[in-house]
């Protein structure tokens, strides 16, 4: 097979209508910061993941900053983190002078281990006011065990679904089991919006209270009056009307990326020394990336090799606690992360790919693995 085209990651797959709904944007001249699309757009992720209040952002690491903010989360306190995740998931916990406490993943989930959460707070050297759980590469945590954990000890939940939108547990949603979720729209997700993010909970109160800070924290007032300080973290309207035209196609998208696994898995079968990320029973993931280990070969020889056919791919996620920013942080591990993150890699996963381009990738593979 000749392959003409860069094979990319994850790249945006636009649904055909965002241009129109741009152009309604542009004749309506709600350009920017907030307009009528916002809206629709906040409507449709309330509607599709069955909660009540949810608030459209310039980031999902900012919709993170807004949850700890209004839950009082600052200098001193402990945030409970999942370690085998992004920097973005994190950040957020710097930025309100908070320290963050990270947990290693299990084997079955490849995300937060239950066993070691509940070993985190035993030894919590006093009581941590919230966990910041990553649903990773769009595969759910086990979220049944780790909301008891959390509504035993009274710890706010945090569910980072920046991944894992249209993710399912026991059919509900990932990011409506906590107090807060968060949803990621960046340019490489399986919904886009070039950039953009999504605060869901079923506290309007709360949710209120982080609208209020995510527009400079204005007061009502006929000027500008200002008791407390705020963020300039709102989508604007034009990147909204991107997000209502995605989400009519976000079932699709889904249902593709889980054939494209599915696609990797059968040609890959007879190679013993490759697993794929696995799916707890009785949820559904996106599969946002399809993610594989190597048991014997250095999964660097190997992407490397895939770049030379053009074909990008990426290594897992190198967790926090390995990272030097937290060389001297508090960590609760059994080494699974590291593991997986020492003999990992991320296969293209774009919902144009077709089988012939998934072929192709694991030809390539399977010469760099000979």
């Amino acid at each position: 097979m000749i392959q003409n085209n860069r094979l990319f990651l994850s790249p945006p797959h636009m649904s055909g209508r965002e241009q129109e709904y741009i152009a309604q944007v542009f004749e309506s001249n709600y350009i920017a910061p907030l307009g009528p699309m916002v809206d629709r757009f906040e409507q449709n992720i309330r509607d599709y993941t069955h909660t009540s209040n949810a608030l459209a952002l310039s980031s999902a690491t900012a919709a993170i900053h807004l949850a700890l903010r209004v839950l009082g989360v600052g200098t001193g306190d402990l945030v409970l983190a999942s370690s085998f995740t992004f920097i973005g998931s994190i950040a957020p916990i710097l930025y309100q002078n908070a320290t963050p406490v990270f947990i290693d993943s299990d084997a079955k989930s490849w995300n937060l281990d239950p066993a070691l959460l509940e070993k985190a707070i035993a030894q919590a050297p006093k009581k941590p006011k919230a966990l910041i759980l990553t649903h990773l590469y769009g595969q759910c945590a086990d979220l049944k065990t780790i909301a008891q954990i959390c509504t035993h000890h009274d710890i706010t939940l945090i569910e980072d679904a920046a991944e894992s939108l249209g993710a399912t547990y026991n059919t509900q949603q990932t990011g409506t089991f906590g107090t807060f979720g968060v949803y990621s729209f960046n340019g490489n997700k399986i919904l886009t919006t070039s950039g953009g993010g999504m605060l869901v909970s079923s506290n309007k109160e709360l949710i209120d209270k982080a609208r209020f800070y995510s527009t400079q924290a204005r007061d009502h007032a006929p000027y500008y009056e200002h008791t407390d300080f705020g963020y300039n973290y709102r989508l604007s309207n034009v990147l909204a009307a991107i997000g209502v035209a995605q989400m009519e196609v976000l079932e699709k998208r889904i249902t593709m990326r889980r054939q494209i696994f599915q696609w990797y898995r059968e040609a890959l079968r007879d190679i013993s020394e490759i697993t794929f990320m696995p799916e707890l029973s009785d949820t559904r993931g996106n599969r946002w990336l399809t993610a594989i280990t190597f048991e014997r070969s250095d999964p660097e020889r190997i992407r490397t090799h895939l770049e030379t056919a053009d074909i990008e791919s990426r290594p897992l996620w190198k967790p926090m606690h390995l990272q030097p920013l937290f060389k001297n942080g508090s960590v609760f591990q059994n080494g699974t992360s590291e593991g997986l993150f020492n003999k990992g890699l991320c296969l293209p996963s774009g919902t144009q790919m077709t089988s012939g381009d998934v072929e192709y990738v694991c030809a390539i593979l399977k010469k760099a693995l000979r």
